[in-house]
């Protein structure tokens, strides 16, 4: 059984400690381009990136250069783990992104390869809103 509490991995700080999180095709340069778009204001989709159990999708809501709300509408499930680990790991990634207000989050023990995909498909999104 999934304990309740996951424990924080090390902080992903800036493009080039996140350089791990970078899947094949994208690289350093492509990622961090996306620092220098104007800020914008609406609902940005970030692309779907597959991980080893499945896509994991971010989408960001953006008011005046603010992050109001994130989900996660793609996510794995096809397992009852999958289940569990992301019951807790998704609503703590939402909620690390809240606190941040930025890309700047902090990795989930135990739910690495969500936690991955929800990365880039954050950076993703926020690139759309003109954010890092």
């Amino acid at each position: 059984m999934v304990s309740s509490k996951l424990i924080k991995g090390a902080a992903i700080c800036g493009i080039g400690a996140a350089t791990a999180f970078i899947p094949a095709g994208l690289s350093v340069a492509n990622a961090a381009t996306v620092k220098t778009a104007a800020k914008k204001s609406g609902t940005f989709l970030g692309s779907a990136y597959m991980t080893h159990y499945g896509a994991v999708q971010v989408s960001v809501t953006v008011k005046n250069g603010k992050i109001t709300k994130v989900n996660v509408p793609v996510y794995p499930t096809g397992t009852f783990r999958d289940q569990q680990i992301n019951s807790v790991a998704i609503p703590l990634l939402e909620q690390e992104v809240m606190v941040a207000q930025s890309s700047n989050i902090n990795n989930i023990s135990g739910a690495s390869f969500t936690a991955q995909g929800f990365y880039m498909s954050l950076v993703s999104a926020l690139g759309k809103a003109g954010l890092k």
